[in-house]
């Protein structure tokens, strides 16, 4: 299928008292500062995790949220941060980790659904570095605030930049690092003349202010021209890129100074001999990358590519660029995982696959729960999670074999992916915030 491309009673006491408390210790938590996790990859180094669990095992408690969102929860040892819808409000809300609501701040008005039950104007996640969280709503409202509830700067993006032209609002995530916030709006007119300028856009965290912005070019036309993926961090031996995904292309930007270092053209071909322009193939899943690699996955059972990330130029058609390609059955909404040598992509139907990350090589093919995945699968203690939209998470083992270790449901529908701090993995449904922690 694919192609390569030796201690005194008082300190034994203290060890113990530390070891027992370790588990609920805020001190003593990795933190899930971003929808994909500490390092922005979906990885946690957290152990001891839950691996079953029911609406009544395992669950150390269920706070009812005030509208749906698919936003994944965001925290920072004793507090949790994410945004909801409460009628035509968008709010920001914090709660501690024993589920007690501490504060919520109404971000902006004006929550549009989309796609009926798919998403709304909080569909983007909040972002935190334990002193500040920031948040982006589809409204184009972008804001700071203190982790105590504080406003620090709030603006409008359509305000200052001109209105949004995306058929389903907008959901990117925000991407925070050395002190910007980097975004990109990637939409325009689905019509002729084009209308709605695609752009990437870094911000000073602590005021607001552009530092620059650039105008995001690409030839996609009809409904392409819409992206519903999120920008991701490539930090690595020098290299500080932000890559971008939507309207036809992957394109790394110089976060220092926003300059386009590489694109990745072929994800819907134009202007080849032989091969139909797919004029519905917008990007929804984000790519996903490691050390040496970016994994590139496209929409409706397309094509996934992996590639090196330290060229310059068109790197579509440039020679020993592409590592390895999938040729059809890309993730259509979740993001690709890789963790330690393997690539895990799991379909919108439930399908789960496990590729090599230098050869693409397929260790297996295997079926999950047959219903749509929205949140993007998350490792976590030598297990890989998988969220379906009915409430389902499937847990199955990290490795080269395909092993299914638990399917667990929370009877609530479930977009966002997991969140994994303090021991605990909290989901967040469209209609409760969970906590799900070993009893």
């Amino acid at each position: 299928m694919f192609t390569s491309r030796p201690i005194t009673f008082f300190v034994c006491f203290i060890a113990v008292a530390a070891i027992i408390c370790s588990s609920i210790s805020p001190a003593a938590a990795e933190n899930w500062p971003t929808w994909r996790g500490p390092n922005q990859n979906g990885i946690s180094s957290e152990t001891g995790l839950a691996v079953e669990w029911g609406p009544e095992k395992n669950v150390a408690w269920r706070i009812p949220l005030p509208g749906p969102a698919g936003a994944t929860p965001v925290i920072w040892e004793d507090r949790i941060f994410l945004t909801s819808v409460d009628g035509d409000d968008l709010l920001l809300m914090c709660f501690g980790i024993d589920g007690k609501e501490q504060w919520r701040q109404t971000v902006g008005t004006g929550n549009k659904d989309a796609r009926a039950d798919e998403g709304n104007s909080a569909s983007p996640s909040p972002i935190t570095d334990g002193q500040h969280i920031w948040t982006f709503m589809g409204t184009g409202a972008l804001g700071c605030y203190t982790v105590d509830g504080e406003e620090v700067w709030k603006y409008s993006l359509q305000d200052r930049y001109g209105a949004f032209n995306i058929q389903f609002g907008m959901t990117s995530t925000p991407v925070l690092h050395e002190g910007r916030l980097f975004l990109q709006i990637i939409h325009g007119s689905m019509r002729t003349p084009p209308s709605g300028e695609a752009y990437v856009l870094a911000v000073d965290a602590m005021t607001g202010e552009e530092i620059w912005r650039v105008t995001r070019k690409s030839d996609a036309h009809t409904e392409n021209k819409h992206s519903y993926a999120s920008p991701i961090p490539y930090v690595e031996d020098g290299l500080e890129l932000l890559i971008t995904h939507g309207a036809d292309y992957t394109i790394a930007y110089a976060m220092s100074d926003g300059s386009e270092v590489w694109r990745l053209g072929g994800l819907n071909p134009q202007h080849e001999e032989n091969v139909r322009y797919h004029p519905t193939l917008r990007f929804v899943a984000s790519p996903a990358a490691a050390p040496g690699i970016v994994v590139v996955p496209t929409a409706k059972r397309g094509p996934a590519f992996a590639v090196r990330p330290d060229l310059k130029g068109d790197i579509t058609k440039q020679e020993g660029a592409i590592l390895w390609t999938v040729p059809q059955n890309t993730p259509d909404v979740p993001s690709p995982l890789i963790h330690e040598g393997l690539v895990y992509f799991c379909t919108e139907n439930g399908f789960v696959y496990c590729v090599d990350t230098t050869t693409g090589e397929e260790y297996y093919w295997e079926s999950t729960v047959r219903y749509r995945h929205r949140g993007s699968p998350v490792f976590a203690d030598g297990k890989i999670y998988l969220t379906s939209r009915d409430g389902k998470v499937t847990v199955i083992q990290a490795g080269k074999q395909f092993k299914l270790l638990a399917e667990n449901d929370i009877r609530e529908p479930l977009a966002a992916s997991p969140a994994i701090s303090n021991g605990t993995i909290y989901l967040r449904s469209f209609d409760s915030l969970w906590a799900i922690r070993p009893q």
